[in-house]
């Protein structure tokens, strides 16, 4: 058995602050296990950094007091808060620790036969109590009834006493602090919470009676405080021999919290029946009148300009930036103390300050990144590259802006404005093509950006004849002198042909070399009147050593979804090209998520997106895990100005109709049996894989599972399984033939897209044996310009093609039919493979049919397009996009959840 002990005996072991701390640490609930082990008292005590101390110690009897001598902490330390936090936990916890006190224990004073009681009402918890008038508080003796004396049973009702008192602060210093002190009400009879005694002995009619107190009431009313974070001490004031209980805050916010508990905790214990008591002293002052917000803006060293953010209290401009920085460092918007729509923290005098929510929110989502990338030059400033002059353009929706000594940044920043005035430009007759009035609006585009030296993304529709515009540009830089060095022209290596023969077409008068094949190192070397150089993403990865100290007036990337990977060798060999201007040409600036926007404008327009690593943070999870609306805007708003997106429906009026139709498929009885047998033996298999493993590393497997599903929809001699052999029927196959032979007829002129070149292989010896005619283009295809004008010129009626291959640089306008054989992730893949045909030239309706097999992987792909392609507009407007998830892998597999329920359930 333990010997017993009370916290007095504490005073020969632990000095006063530890014992102030080891309350606090009990307060805080930070002391997460005690126990009895014989006569020795165990305790695991956790740190704010959440490491587990374990403490070990041992009272024992030394004459007439308890001595500690037998103590041990993991910390290292003999006299340390976790060993004093540990023994007066058990003195709470367990009653036979506690040293006897006769004559406050009724049961050694009066027998149980000899007491008086008043039937106690049944006490209920704390919620639904009504509040009742304060109460005196009266001197009361603690004095144990006598025989005979009258006990009663009252209820007892917590008083909170928000007063200042003289005590120690955080730093030990003796000051007037704040603070709250807990009394409890017994039906009009107040007692000081800290007071030891257990009967309060009163005069009622004329007669000594005793009231009983509720130590579990009380204790639990001090429950009730403790999730709010107060550190409870002691201080010399009050009747109590061991001084006052008081629990305060501590911290840099202690005022924003002693604002918050008044503003919010206060009323909502009234309500809980609490009585409530506030000392005209009491609080932290707070600030009248909190006004402007504003930032002002001034040019700096070259290359640079500073912020200086302030704001209006009480009528006296403050420095804003420490107020911002203090609520990110606490943990921004998330962690800030609001209430009804503000803001409540606090400045460094103690004033407490509202500030808009809303607002602030805003502009700490830009700060993050800004006080990021700063460079500080005093307290109150930042100092940014000018490469971050746009988010002058978001603080500006916050916050009032003013510039001073800011001529050359005001005008830098005009540049972002959106809805410029874009002077029109003539394009000069050595360009010999007609542009359509959106045309000549792109041209207009270009040559405004070029002349700001800002990048441009032109993203128009396939079909719309960006690489007219591009070139029409160049051709007005040459007219105007400007073309002093070549152009850089970067593209897939399937389209050179058709970048040379569009130059030879437009602009015969600009001298183009090819940089491709091995003649191209002795080409680089002599391009001094070269106007236009076309190379591929291939060789300028290879050669970019050679590539980056050449001069170039302006580097065009087509396709740049090319550069969508930011790790890619192709996306880090652009980048370290110098150019006074950049284009970019796609009309997919996303295909999958915003990083590969992101990478995209590294190169357009660096800094204008952050690094990568903000633009995360800052953009794409708020966007794509959550659907922020006002991130989304932001990120809209930022790049804007540099896109110009237009569509057929808006500017192609004269191109016809291309109606696009599901053709659904069921497959054949031995195919669904090999699906079905492929698709429950790889899911197992993929769960499992998913279950040990992450998303991400279980990709391969679990794209060559999917790869399976698709093959066995196609055809089931695709599948490289032994479980395929047998299955002979394809009923997708069986189905295109009978669509081409019912249309050639017809006269229609057909596109075979597949993006399985072994399914090609496949149709191949069945339009043989219909005696049809076809030519094909896969990308081992070394002659890419001869089937495309067998086609044209009407030789063949159908065209096979594989989707990556044939997926862009053609111009198929003869063409009036484009089947899809299978359907691919990326709807902009297919849209592009579509628009051979549908584009600028072409004069009669087309149509698109995708052969879709039913009940299958495809079914669902076609959904899962869909969501990508909500990802994919936001480059253009406020849509917004979705990430690939486990939940769409087993949506993938077609798993039943409504029979995985039934199935549960039974």
């Amino acid at each position: 058995m333990p010997v017993p002990f009370s916290a007095e005996d504490f005073d020969r072991v632990f000095d006063s602050a530890i014992l102030r701390r080891a309350q606090s640490v009990m307060a805080l609930g930070f002391v997460k296990d005690v126990k009895l082990v014989g006569d020795t008292i165990e305790g695991v005590v956790e740190d704010m950094d959440g490491t587990r101390r374990t403490t070990s110690i041992t009272p024992e009897r030394k004459g007439s007091r308890v001595s500690f001598a037998e103590r041990e902490c993991s910390c290292g330390e003999r006299g340390c808060r976790h060993l004093a936090a540990t023994a007066l936990s058990a003195l709470a916890k367990f009653t036979e620790l506690r040293k006897p006190e006769p004559k406050s224990l009724i049961d050694t004073v009066i027998p149980a036969a000899e007491r008086t009681y008043t039937p106690p009402p049944a006490r209920p918890r704390l919620t639904g109590r009504r509040a009742r008038p304060a109460a005196t508080l009266l001197t009361v003796v603690p004095e144990a009834p006598e025989p005979g004396a009258t006990v009663l049973e009252r209820e007892a009702t917590p008083v909170i006493r928000l007063r200042r008192v003289a005590g120690p602060d955080e730093f030990n210093r003796q000051r007037m602090i704040d603070v709250l002190t807990l009394d409890f009400d017994y039906g009009g009879v107040r007692v000081d919470g800290s007071d030891e005694s257990q009967f309060l002995r009163i005069r009622s009619g004329g007669q000594i009676v005793f009231i009983r107190r509720d130590p579990a009431a009380e204790a639990e009313a001090l429950d009730v405080l403790r999730p709010d974070g107060f550190v409870q001490m002691r201080v010399a004031d009050g009747k109590a021999a061991r001084g006052q209980r008081v629990l305060v805050f501590r911290g840099e916010e202690a005022a924003a919290k002693w604002h918050h508990f008044i503003a919010v905790r206060v009323p909502e214990l009234t309500a809980l029946g609490w009585q409530t008591q506030i000392d005209a002293n009491f609080g932290p002052q707070m600030a009248d009148n909190v006004g402007n917000l504003d930032v002002v803006v001034q040019d700096a060293d070259k290359g640079s300009f500073s912020l200086e953010f302030g704001i209006e209290i009480d009528g006296e401009r403050h420095a804003l930036l420490p107020i911002l920085e203090h609520l990110l460092a606490r943990g921004g918007i998330e962690a800030a103390q609001i209430v009804d729509g503000e803001i409540i923290t606090s400045l460094d005098d103690g004033r407490v300050i509202k500030l808009p929510a809303d607002r602030i929110k805003r502009l700490l989502n830009v700060m993050g990144d800004l006080i990021e990338a700063a460079g500080r030059t005093a307290e109150k400033n930042l100092v940014l590259p000018v490469g971050a002059a746009s988010t002058v353009l978001d603080l500006e929706d916050v916050l009032t802006t003013s510039w001073q000594n800011a001529a050359d940044i005001e005008a830098y920043v005009e540049r972002f404005r959106g809805e410029p005035e874009i002077i029109p430009v003539e394009v000069p007759k050595a360009f010999k093509g007609s542009l359509r009035p959106y045309q000549q609006h792109g041209v207009d585009w270009l040559q405004h950006l070029a002349s700001h030296g800002l990048g441009a993304f032109l993203a128009d529709d396939m079909g719309l004849g960006k690489t007219a515009q591009t070139i029409a540009h160049i051709c007005v830089e040459h007219a105007e002198g400007r073309l002093t060095a070549p152009a850089l022209i970067v593209v897939p290596t399937s389209l050179v042909a058709n970048w040379t023969a569009e130059l030879r077409k437009f602009a015969p008068h600009l001298k183009t070399e090819v940089l491709h094949g091995m003649e191209r190192h002795e080409k680089r070397d002599n391009l001094d009147d070269t106007h236009v150089v076309v190379t591929t993403y291939t060789v300028l990865t290879r050669d970019i050593e050679f590539m980056k100290p050449l001069p170039w007036h302006q580097v065009v990337l087509d396709e740049a979804q090319a550069i969508k990977s930011p790790e890619a060798r192709a996306t880090r060999a652009v980048c370290q090209l110098k150019a006074e201007n950049k284009i970019c040409l796609s009309g997919t600036p996303i295909e999958n998520n915003l990083d590969e926007l992101w990478s995209q404008f590294a190169f357009l327009m660096p800094g204008l997106l952050g690094d990568r690593r903000g633009f995360t943070k800052r953009f794409r999870t708020p966007i794509e895990k959550n659907g922020d609306p006002v991130v989304r805007g932001q990120l809209i708003s930022r790049i804007q100005p540099f896109i110009l997106r237009r569509t057929k429906q808006e500017v192609a009026t004269e191109l016809p109709p291309k109606h696009t139709i599901l053709r659904r498929i069921d497959l054949a009885p031995d195919q669904r049996e090999l699906y079905e047998t492929i698709r429950g033996t790889l899911y197992e298999t993929v769960k499992e894989q998913m279950a040990e493993r992450t998303l991400a590393q279980s990709r391969v497997i679990v794209l060559d599972a999917l790869l399976k599903l698709r093959q066995a929809c196609c055809d089931p001699r695709l599948v490289k399984l032994g479980d395929s052999r047998g299955t002979e029927s394809s009923a997708k196959l069986d189905d295109l033939m009978e669509m081409v032979q019912e249309l050639i007829p017809e006269g229609r002129r057909i596109l075979v897209f597949s993006q399985f070149t072994s399914m090609l292989d496949l149709i191949k010896p069945r339009l043989d044996e219909a005696g049809i005619s076809f030519v094909e283009l896969r990308g081992d295809t070394r002659d890419r310009a001869t089937p495309v004008q067998r086609f044209e010129a009407g030789e063949v009626p159908l065209f096979l093609i594989s989707l990556k291959a044939g997926g862009r640089g053609l111009n198929l306008t003869s063409a009036d039919t484009v089947i899809h054989y299978d359907p691919w992730w990326n709807p902009a893949i297919e849209a592009q493979a579509s628009d051979r045909a549908h584009r600028i030239g072409q004069t009669k309706s087309v149509f698109v049919y995708k052969l879709i097999a039913t009940d299958t992987v495809e079914e669902r792909i076609l959904e899962l397009q869909q969501r990508k392609a909500e990802l994919a507009s936001i480059a253009f407007h406020e849509n917004g996009g979705m990430a690939f998830n486990s939940d769409d892998i087993d949506f993938l597999f077609g798993r039943d959840q409504a029979a995985d329920a039934e199935a549960e359930a039974a």
